[in-house]
């Protein structure tokens, strides 16, 4: 039986829940009585007699969630009949790992917190990477954790009974562990306001199975949003810098800017600088922008982008991280940074600040356009065409063929970016083409270009593609993938088939864990463990319900797309690829970095091996 909640055990689930409902004396559980939905669940809050699955289904409803993904079981079927019931939209997944990584790209293409329910144990475990992906790629979410029975004398030796706060609290920004049933809407509705506030990320809420079906009377308002930090003192030193005309200024711009695209546009134009993006970033400004100069600013990103910030004096880095993939290990150019984000952490670190800015992005850009007066530089058309022209120069690289004994790679994507509409959402993989992808594959908006970007998980396009199509049914969702991501998560194109979900699945198919290649041949000389089993896409394809399609040559490309695209529902195109022949220009960055960094004892040793592999080289690669 559930203790019996005293007034002070009130006043500390309220704090805890953030304004959970008040307290009165415990009653002893009675039945629920028939849902009533206007009753029960409005926009404005959660009001009424219910159980507690009926208050987290009220809940979620009341934040408009787009889609809850998970697997029902034994600890929260509960909660899925009373999602059923007030009619809160819900997709079944084929692994726990999806539902994790649909709800992450439900957030990311609709702006709206992602949500997804699993069982305890296996089912958190499972899901564990892509909350992982999503705490590092700043993606709002919340995950609904069921747990066992953790009162006073329960049974030892439950089904699901591992240490599941402990294994949840290190891959999200907070967790809450609900100990009576009146906590469960304001904990809910707390953890949803974390989630987007400061840097966006995921919240985890663990709601003990029995609190599912004991009652109480809720009146529980959500809470308003939590304010937004601002520094005043170090904006107006962030400003000098600014008005300093002989400083070049070139603009870095991260995720963090998604919702404050229109003003760094025009931020953008008052300055007469130069925008490179993050990966993540990647939409924050048209790529057909006069000043947009495409991905990174270093030797890792886009040659226009390196190209163009030769010129600047002065980097103005807004709402993003220098994380280790965006730069290729750190390889930053040599500039200096004024640094913007709303999360204190990732300020002052990795590259050398001038200045740093704890500050929402666009409060930040917004304020800076109220200083036009004294911060507008004049037009330059010159720095107009210098960009254009060199992001000519990376368009016609992309789409002349470098490779020819299959399909290149590069060229594919390029012809595939040309065979979409502006609006369409493109899910790119963790395989040796993802950062080619992030060079030649342009949008004109945020929401439309999706990789993870900085736990790089393998796998997860193809989840995340499908769960993106069934929040965004108006627009065509298209994945790219890796044969061996394929091996990860193939499993879920049966959920695309099982509900008619439209989803161009493109696997490119090189046999072999390419980028491990990559990275171990040039320092080892060989190759270990990369070889992967080959598969037959057209069986595949068949046995889970998908269409089939297959592109083996570069003249085959154009008609191929156009065969994909002229399919009706889910299908799985397999591309036949080689990566050998074209430059991978974040890779070698990452190499000049990694032997720049070594010990002269290191290089030496380096040398050694590779010189006597050389001399007497042995044909064990696999």
């Amino acid at each position: 039986m559930t203790p019996k909640l005293n007034r002070r055990r009130a006043l500390e689930t309220a704090a805890v829940a953030a304004g959970a409902a008040a307290a009165v004396a415990a009653q002893e559980p009675v039945a629920a009585g028939p849902v009533e939905l206007g009753r029960y669940a409005h926009r404005d809050g959660v009001r009424g007699r219910m159980t507690g699955a009926q208050a987290a289904a009220a809940a979620i409803r009341c934040e408009c969630t787009p889609c809850v993904f998970g697997i029902p079981g034994a600890q929260n079927n509960e909660f899925w009949d009373a999602l059923k019931a007030y009619e809160v939209p819900y997709m079944l997944v084929a692994h726990e790992f999806s539902a994790s990584v649909m709800a992450d790209a439900s957030s990311r293409a609709t702006g709206r917190t992602g949500v997804f329910s699993v069982v305890p144990g296996p089912g958190l475990t499972n899901c564990l990477t892509g909350l992982g992906e999503a705490l590092y790629d700043s993606v709002p979410l919340v995950a609904v954790i069921t747990d066992i029975d953790r009162s006073a004398g329960a049974p030892i030796g439950q089904v699901h009974g591992l240490a599941n706060e402990a294994l949840l609290r290190p891959v999200v920004k907070a967790t809450f562990v609900v100990r009576h049933q009146a906590e469960i809407p304001g904990t809910l509705f707390h953890a949803f306001r974390l989630a987007r506030s400061g840097e966006p990320g995921p919240v985890g809420v663990v709601i003990p199975y029995p609190f599912f079906t004991e009652v109480w009377d809720y009146d529980q308002p959500p809470p308003p949003p939590m304010p937004v930090p601002f520094d005043e003192g170090a904006y107006q030193q962030v400003v000098c810098h600014l008005r300093d005309r002989s400083k070049r200024i070139g603009i870095y711009a991260g995720a963090g800017c998604i919702e404050a695209a229109p003003s760094l546009a025009a931020v953008a134009e008052m300055l007469q600088a130069p925008v490179a993006t993050s990966v993540s970033g990647k939409g924050v400004i048209p790529d057909g922008h006069p000043l947009a100069v495409g991905w990174g600013y270093g030797k890792q990103g886009t040659r226009a982008a390196e190209k163009a910030f030769k010129d600047v004096d002065l980097v103005l880095a807004v709402g993003v991280r220098y994380s280790e993939v965006s730069t290729a290990n750190y390889a930053v150019p040599e500039i200096p940074v004024v640094h913007v984000d709303i999360n204190p952490d990732n300020l002052g670190k990795n590259v050398t600040t001038s200045h740093c800015l704890v500050s929402d992005s666009r409060v930040f850009l917004d304020r800076l356009l109220g200083e036009a007066g004294t911060l507008r530089r004049p037009p330059d058309p010159a720095l107009w065409g210098r960009i254009q022209n060199l992001r000519n120069v990376d368009r016609c690289l992309a789409r002349t063929q470098q490779i020819n004994e299959a399909v290149d790679p590069m060229y594919f994507l390029s012809q595939l970016r040309c065979s979409l509409g502006p609006e369409e959402l493109i899910f790119v993989d963790v395989t040796a083409s993802t950062h080619w992808a992030s060079e030649t594959v342009e949008v004109q908006g945020v929401r439309r270009y999706f990789t993870p970007s900085d736990n790089q998980s393998m796998g997860w396009a193809i989840p995340a593609a499908i769960g993106a199509q069934r929040v965004r049914p108006d627009r065509q969702v298209v994945c790219v993938t890796g044969d061996g991501c394929f091996l990860m998560s193939a499993m879920e194109m049966s959920s695309a088939a099982r509900l008619g979900l439209p989803v161009k699945f493109f696997v490119l198919d090189d046999g072999a864990y390419h980028y491990m290649q990559m990275l171990q041949e040039p320092v080892y000389r060989r190759t270990t463990a990369t070889e992967i089993a080959r598969i037959d896409y057209a069986a595949f394809a068949a046995a889970v319900g998908v269409g089939y399609n297959q592109i083996a040559c570069n003249a085959d490309v154009p008609a191929g797309l156009q065969r994909t695209f002229g399919l009706a529902g889910p299908i799985l195109t397999h591309v036949i690829v080689s990566y050998e022949g074209r430059e991978l220009r974040w890779l070698n960055a990452l190499r000049r970095k990694y032997i720049g960094d070594m010990t002269n004892r290191e290089r030496i040793r380096l040398a050694a091996r590779v010189g006597v592999r050389a001399v007497t080289p042995r044909d064990d690669s696999d």
